[in-house]
């Protein structure tokens, strides 16, 4: 199947089990895989028949900046959601990280890795 890989979407939110993370915030960084069938855009060079990645992003950074939940869990969930709603995206991967999270002694990144399909049950 084919793929669009947007990666290293950065934008501050407010996401975290510690309090002062919900007031303060921090940076977080996305990047996705958006599986879809890329064959008609790829003869017909139709934007109509492909993926507009603008919006795949703008969904992303208006979830971060705009959600505040407990678990990066249930932020990255709810990006995975939203994503599957676009036309043609079949499946979607988030890589969800916090570059600084407020961990003591602790420089590494923390990041959650999801992949959903699409469900025609929702």
């Amino acid at each position: 199947m084919d793929a669009i890989k947007i990666t290293e979407i950065k934008c501050y939110g407010y996401t975290g089990y510690l309090p002062e993370e919900q007031i303060l915030g921090q940076w977080f960084e996305v990047s996705l895989t958006l599986w879809l069938d890329l064959t008609e855009a790829g003869s017909s060079d139709d934007i109509e028949k492909t993926l507009d990645y603008r919006q795949a992003i703008s969904i992303v950074k208006n979830l971060i900046k705009n959600s505040k939940f407990a678990l990066i869990e249930k932020l990255a969930t709810v990006i995975a959601d939203e994503l599957l709603q676009l036309p043609r995206v079949q499946q979607v991967r988030v890589e969800l990280s916090k570059p600084a999270a407020p961990i003591p002694d602790f420089g590494g990144n923390i990041t959650i890795d999801i992949t959903r399909p699409f469900s025609h049950e929702k």
